[in-house]
């Protein structure tokens, strides 16, 4: 049956338009119950079986209207939740209202044993209904959804019955008057008395938050009709809320004022006015005369300091802030609006001190929960499992926050383990930064090849491909590299010229477009590497083993060959999908020690001396364009196995010219593609940028190294490069290193985007000094690299069938979006698995270290300690929100330093320092541990700590900063 639906659509010029869409009805669409008669599917998902909740003691299937799904997902996700028809109606309605919870539906879905069922609704002829005369579109799902529910309890007759879940008190009531079962959630879990946490789970809607407080109230936020006239005539400004890691209660935004990209404080919670980090917040700007002068400030542990009896946290919301009279006004403001919230699961532990009820009370109290993320206020929850979740990591998710609650309203979710135990840590620090690491799905892995470990390539693959199995091609990796992307090789042609191949695993042949694999790939959008752990974006089987260009076996591989002058010139490029074996899987170090021994003659060692010259050619005309040679700090620790804690720090050692060989040509074949690609998908191709740093950041840098006698100068990346190579301090090897580990600081994300949203200049990648880049050569471990061989196949093939998805520029953004985001948190949560084994590695013990001064706080500074490769921040004295002694030190804006009233000794950027590490265990009632690091030398009365015994630690100048040829003034304060 076929119906139309019209609707009218207004154009970018502002025309109005009708659009009409045909509307297929159908009557062969199952209802899934496995015991049904009527319908002729061949697989059921809905099967009856026993009741789990009192409210109903038969059989029975639920129906939920969108709002359950939206506000209760975390019950829906219970294992104790099964059988569940999720209504075409609502499934759209929670697609276009929530990504996030569309995504965690869709998991649920493609998990079958869960018997969750998408039925149809809007394309069944029984089911289909018109929206009628003055009725609201919320008004007419309604009604489709209890329609539905009266089909299906006809069409199961006395099978099984339907209940109708809502929280919606008037649609639960119209659902009854058509003889309909309906019950809001809580009656539903209630009645569930083998799974009690249910309970706790349950979302604070409207009708059941308690959260009236006379003394407190945050200003009501406008609506979203005032918002939109603000920005539109230039009063509001509109930015995702970034909080300062060091000072929770610091706040900023990036917006265009006047026609600059500018950064905008917002300070205290009463500002911030119930905005969380990530959220996109509406902003009003204070008078100039109100803008705030200021360095950052350190706030440590302030749930600790500042708790009022009954668990409160007292908050000074009005900072008080010393005017600069020589630094710039900071642009500042408050939130009026939440233009759209960024609210996910927290993770945290309950504050001891909130707790009223026993052990034994099965009584509901409101408990305050202490986020992990010191960037996240207190969440407060109800539960009746208080005294059992002490000393527990938990899981909780934020419902509302009303004006006059000081804290977010939350539902409590799960446990996670032990705080303090390595595995529960870990979990918390990868759900902390959203990395998929569920195991792979039955769905997932049934599009594996059916051989699994058994799968060869056969006739039929060699046919279509070039067959490079000849070729003296091999690997470099790190030791133990077991997921192998790329292999290389090089040799000389009759003509004179090189040959030289870069051969990446062609993961795409067992990825195909839409499959599931290919959807939890792209979920998941990278490999995550932790110390102890690595998250694969594909399954193993693909990653380690059938994709992995490892020795001696037959592989299928995506090849980039160039013709090369011996000067390194590029005399043509040729791309193909082939057949590789490699001859040799080998070390940076086994690399080498072939390219050094002279005495090895043999044709794979002659190609590896080949690729080598031709790699520092390559090198070298790259830095003559301006490439940056930049720096990060590193750790790596030795641990016995996976399980154990870490027992050493690994020094690292210095790169060789193989790790610089392989660079230079993955750099090379990942610029080759991109120019390729863009070719024919100018409009489409994912590429990859580096915009240039901001020049105030590497303004103040060049201030700061001014004092040592160097001009840093940045008007190209030339520049820049070559400023770096020449600032460099005899006596002290680290400086330049140090120098370029904070100029990497100042650089720009780079970025995937799609290249029809962007001009040619913005093309750039400026680290690289390339006009052009993208990701080609890790296809194993990065999604953005599967669609960019996707992108190259549909080049070179003509024959090749491809989705819309690499023709459409508006999906591609979109990807591109939710791959940054993905490459960003796997960069967060590694670095949080290097906290977290740091704080092991160093419990119990007090290690004595140099270290370098990298930042200067209004009441501390950062120190970077080179042996470990980690930074921790030495307080000079707690926030300005405690009433503390006086700070030893004071703040001087006109050098950036940190300088004593009682010795002549200033903290400033680049100074060597002398400090004590040591772990902090008892933050927070010991539910915290931190990195402790104390100031020693130079010795400054009230900060450096005694040296155990040994006396106070006094100053030496030449041994507790770095020397400059720059006389250093005395500085009154």
């Amino acid at each position: 049956m076929l119906r139309s639906k019209g609707f009218i659509k207004r154009t970018k010029k502002g025309n109005a338009v009708k659009v009409v869409q045909e509307h297929y009805l159908r009557e062969d669409i199952w209802c899934s119950v496995e015991s049904c008669s009527q319908c002729s599917h061949t697989e059921s998902i809905l099967r009856v079986i026993p009741s789990n909740t009192k409210i109903v003691d038969s059989p029975h299937f639920i129906v939920a209207d969108t709002n359950l799904f939206m506000n209760q997902i975390d019950i829906i996700e219970h294992k104790s939740i099964r059988n569940v028809i999720v209504l075409q109606t609502v499934y759209e309605e929670i697609r276009h209202l929530s990504l996030p919870i569309y995504n965690r539906l869709k998991a649920i879905i493609s998990d079958t044993s869960r018997g969750f069922y998408v039925f149809s609704n809007e394309h069944h002829r029984e089911t289909y209904t018109d929206r009628l005369k003055d009725e609201s579109p919320n008004d007419r799902n309604d009604r489709a959804i209890r329609l539905a529910v009266k089909w299906y309890s006809t069409h199961l007759n006395r099978t099984a019955k339907v209940l109708l879940l809502s929280d919606d008190v008037a649609n639960r009531e119209k659902a009854k008057k058509d003889g309909l079962l309906a019950f809001s959630v809580r009656q539903y879990v209630e009645g569930m008395v083998d799974f009690p946490e249910l309970i706790d789970m349950l979302g604070n809607t409207a009708d059941n938050q308690e959260t009236k407080n006379k003394e407190f109230t945050y200003e009501e936020h406008l609506s979203s009709a005032h918002i939109s006239n603000g920005l539109k005539n230039g009063s509001l400004y509109q930015g995702s809320l970034s909080i300062s890691t060091h000072n929770y209660l610091e706040g900023s935004i990036m917006a265009n004022v006047d026609g600059t990209d500018t950064q905008i404080m917002i300070l205290g919670r009463q500002y911030m006015n119930r905005a969380i980090q990530g959220d996109i917040v509406a902003i009003q700007l204070f008078p100039r005369t109100e803008w705030l002068k200021t360095p950052t400030e350190v706030i440590v542990d302030e749930e600790e300091e500042n708790m009022s009896t009954n668990g409160e946290a007292k908050e000074n919301n009005n900072i008080e802030v010393e005017e600069m009279l020589t630094s710039a006004p900071q642009p500042t403001g408050k939130v009026i609006g939440i233009i759209k919230r960024n609210w996910r699961p927290y993770c945290g532990f309950i504050r001891k001190q909130t707790v009223q009820g026993s052990s034994t009370s099965t009584l509901s109290e409101n408990v305050l929960v202490i986020t992990m993320d010191r960037r996240i206020p207190f969440i407060r929850i109800r539960t009746r499992q208080a005294q059992n979740l002490m000393g527990q990591r938990i899981l909780v998710s934020i419902d509302a926050w009303p004006k006059d609650s000081k804290y977010p309203m939350g539902h409590f979710v799960r446990a996670l383990g032990s705080a303090g135990d390595k595995d529960t840590e870990t979990q918390v620090l990868l759900l902390e930064h959203d990395v998929p690491h569920q195991d792979f799905s039955l769905q997932v892995l049934s599009d594996l090849p059916i051989e699994r470990e058994a799968w060869k390539v056969n006739e039929d693959q060699l046919r279509d491909r070039m067959d490079l199995r000849n070729l003296n091609i091999c690997s470099i990796d790190p030791p133990d590299c077991t997921d192998i992307d790329d292999a290389l090789h090089a040799r000389q042609l009759p003509n004179g010229n090189y040959e030289v191949g870069v051969h990446i695993a062609d993961v795409t042949h067992f990825v195909k477009p839409g499959s599931a694999l290919d959807q939890e790939a792209a979920t998941r959008g990278t490999t995550v590497y932790l110390v102890n752990k690595r998250i694969d974006m594909i399954p193993t089987l693909l990653g380690c083993n059938l994709c992995s260009l490892h020795e001696k076996v037959d592989r299928l591989a995506f090849s980039c060959l160039w013709e090369m002058s011996a000067d390194a010139d590029i005399i043509q490029v040729n791309f193909t999908k082939s057949v590789i074996s490699s001859k040799a899987s080998l070390t940076y170090d086994e690399a080498q020690r072939r390219i050094d021994d002279l005495r090895m003659k043999d044709d794979l060692t002659e190609g590896l001396r080949l690729l080598n010259k031709l790699a520092k050619k390559l090198h070298a005309r790259r830095l003559e364009r301006g490439a940056l040679t930049l720096a990060s700090p590193e750790v790596r620790f030795q641990l016995e196995n996976d399980s154990q804690d870490p027992v050493d720090v690994v020094e690292m050692k210095d790169l060789k010219e193989t790790n610089a060989l392989v660079e230079e040509f993955m750099l090379l074949a990942n610029i080759s593609v991109a120019q390729k690609i863009i070719s024919k998908f100018p409009a489409s191709s994912l590429l990859r940028h580096h915009p240039p740093p901001t020049e105030s950041k590497l303004e103040n840098l060049a201030q700061s190294i001014s004092q040592f006698g160097f001009t840093l100068k940045y008007n190209t990346s030339k520049d820049l490069a070559d400023s770096l190579n020449k600032a460099a301090i005899p006596n002290e090897p680290y400086f330049n290193k140090l120098l370029r580990i904070m100029t990497t600081r100042c650089m720009m994300q780079a970025k995937y985007f799609c290249s029809g949203n962007f001009g040619k200049k913005d093309f750039l990648h400026y680290g690289l000094a390339s006009e052009i880049y993208t990701h080609f050569t890790s296809p194993i471990r990065r999604y953005s690299d599967i669609i960019v061989h996707r992108l190259l196949e549909a080049c070179i093939n003509t024959n090749s069938v491809y989705s819309s998805e690499l023709t459409d520029k508006t999906k591609m953004q979109k990807l591109c979006d939710g791959l940054n985001y993905r490459y960003v948190m796997a960069q967060l949560a590694a670095r949080s698995s290097v906290e977290l084994h740091t704080n092991i590695f160093f419990k119990g013990k007090t290690e004595k270290e140099e270290g370098f001064v990298t930042r200067i706080l209004k009441n501390g500074f950062i120190v970077l300690i080179p042996r470990y490769g980690i930074e921790g921040i030495v307080c000079s004295s707690k926030s300005s929100l405690s009433a503390t002694p006086a700070s030893p030190v004071v703040y001087n804006p006109h050098t950036n330093s940190l300088d004593s009233s009682l010795c002549d000794i200033s903290i400033k950027l680049f100074n060597k320092v002398m400090v004590q590490i040591t772990i902090d265990e008892d933050l927070v009632g010991g539910m915290r541990q931190k990195l402790k690091i104390e100031l020693l030398n130079p010795y400054i009365p009230g900060l450096s700590v005694n040296n155990e015994g040994k006396g106070s630690v006094r100053k030496s100048d030449d041994e507790n900063r770095l020397s400059s040829n720059v006389k250093r003034m005395k500085i009154n304060v």
